[in-house]
């Protein structure tokens, strides 16, 4: 077969028709279509999407939650002109599930789609605003959380769907870029565009203009995973008098956050820009994740002036050009021998660059709990946090600053790993340092960590008997390297039977 002179010029773009001429097969709208079709040829010209560091310096909140004053008038006007969209696409693949991560259990048998629902609903009461929430939703995750929703029948208001369906693409041949064909599971062909795709699929959806009809000129949005960003009056105020189109919160960065991104500014021209860990270079990796250079994270949630949106993607044909990540997988994720894959993706985030008054705003980590490993879910599960209708199904942690937790990946990775190795729930944390684990060990019920804890690989399958007390040194330092006291019914760890 002859090749074209188009082909000549741009070899990639064989794969890029076909994975369009896919995507317009099974519906994707358009704005979403044209967002893949600009990430896709930035890709094939090269572009890696990396922001380095030489190109950015790091930045510091231009406003402080905690400086806000109280003022229950002005935050009750603006929360009933906020909407909440949270985003709830994700499978939580990198956790072994295969269900919606926002349908796993977290705290008291509650999951975070419980929690966050029960989050609006109370705040709606406190406050009498309408607050509508809306998830956004993958293809993978719809069916399921939409059945979830059933038990809150009170929580549609002024006639707004429960969800928006985001977009999908096709995975690419690192090769070619060109669509992949999994035969096995034609599923995994397909791939979430990342949470960037919010601002197409609010447009084409209807949603965005529906909510500006209803006279909500606000949206907050945040992740289903972090249970600690529900919209705060004193906040909602804030931005309503700003006049701002965007903000970001930020919080200040632990030793939990290895993960995630931050907000830097371009030192060509002055602009915020969002810097996820896929856009970071290797060689720049010590420098964006020194707590000390960056000390401030992204907590990906964000405060748009709904208006200010609209005319925005108006201005980009409905698609806005944010930046590119490259992702680079297999397209069976739990299969390494699989067909490497690039997926195309961009963050909401990104959006922060192409406003000229984006505002970084500092809040606590009450309001940053992410969980994005098995790591912090066992954090989350443990007698660290409190959470229940007195608190307005917040979670409130009762010791400052957190435990950190480090569970060795070869045995913890997964939720059914962490679930067979806890089976009788979370140790106690709240007198903990740090936890480390390395090995296989199995934890009895009603075990008490105190202070810093490491447990070696000893190898084997390893248990720490009921009513353990594991104790390690509380002062700074790398901790112990084993228990240092029992419990009722122990005698600490052994050899699994």
């Amino acid at each position: 077969m002859a090749v074209t002179t188009q082909e000549q010029q741009d070899p990639f773009r064989p794969g890029r028709e076909a994975a369009v001429a896919r995507m317009r097969a099974v519906g994707v709208a358009e704005p979403a279509v044209r967002a893949f079709e600009r990430q896709h040829a930035a890709l094939a010209g090269g572009a890696s999407g990396l922001i380095r560091e030489a190109d950015v310096e790091p930045v510091a909140p231009q406003v402080h939650l905690d400086d806000l004053p109280e003022e229950p008038g002005s935050a009750r006007a603006a929360l009933d002109a906020t909407a909440v969209v949270v985003l709830n696409g994700g499978l939580g693949t990198s956790m072994g599930l295969s269900g919606p991560k926002s349908l796993l259990p977290v705290h008291d048998g509650l999951t975070f789609l419980d929690l966050t629902v029960r989050q609006v609903l109370a705040l709606r009461e406190a406050s009498g605003a309408r607050l509508p929430l809306l998830l956004m939703d993958s293809f993978a995750t719809r069916d399921a959380s939409l059945e979830r929703l059933a038990a809150y029948p009170d929580l549609v208001v002024d006639d707004l769907p429960p969800d928006v369906l985001q977009s999908r693409e096709p995975k690419l041949r690192v090769e070619d870029l060109a669509p992949v064909d999994h035969p096995a599971d034609p599923r995994l062909e397909w791939c979430p565009p990342g949470h960037g795709d919010l601002y197409p699929t609010l447009m084409a959806s209807g949603v965005l203009d529906a909510l500006l009809e209803r006279g909500y000129r606000h949206l907050f949005v945040s992740n289903v995973d972090n249970l600690g960003a529900v919209p705060d009056p004193r906040l909602a105020a804030w931005f309503a008098a700003s006049g701002a189109g965007y903000a970001a919160e930020v919080c200040p960065r632990t030793a939990m956050d290895r993960k995630g991104g931050h907000l830097v500014r371009r030192r060509a021209d002055g602009r915020l820009l969002l810097r996820d860990t896929a856009q970071t270079a290797s060689e720049d990796m010590g420098h964006a994740t020194d707590g000390e250079r960056h000390p401030w994270v992204h907590t990906n949630s964000l405060w748009l002036d709904l208006p200010r949106l609209r005319e925005l993607l108006l201005t980009h044909d409905g698609a806005l050009p944010l930046p590119l990540i490259r992702n680079t997988k297999t397209v069976d994720p739990t299969d390494p021998t699989s067909t490497p894959v690039v997926q195309v993706e961009s963050a909401m985030g990104g959006a922060v660059a192409l406003f000229d008054d984006a505002v970084a705003v500092g809040v606590g980590r009450d309001r940053f709990v992410p969980v994005k490993g098995t790591d912090e879910l066992l954090l989350l599960r443990s007698d660290v946090y409190e959470v229940g209708a007195g608190t307005g199904y917040r979670l409130l942690a009762g010791v400052d600053p957190l435990p950190v937790v480090s569970l060795d990946p070869e045995h913890y990775r997964f939720v059914h790993d962490l679930d067979a190795r806890f089976p009788d729930g979370a140790p106690s944390l709240r007198e903990a340092v740090s936890l480390q684990v390395r090995g296989d060990w199995t934890f009895g019920a009603q075990v008490v960590v105190r202070g810093r804890v490491r447990l070696d690989d000893r190898g084997g399958a390893r248990r720490v008997p009921d009513g353990t007390v594991l104790e390690g040194s509380a002062g700074p330092g790398p901790g112990g390297t084993g228990p240092g006291g029992t419990g009722p019914g122990g005698t600490g760890p052994e050899e699994a039977p």
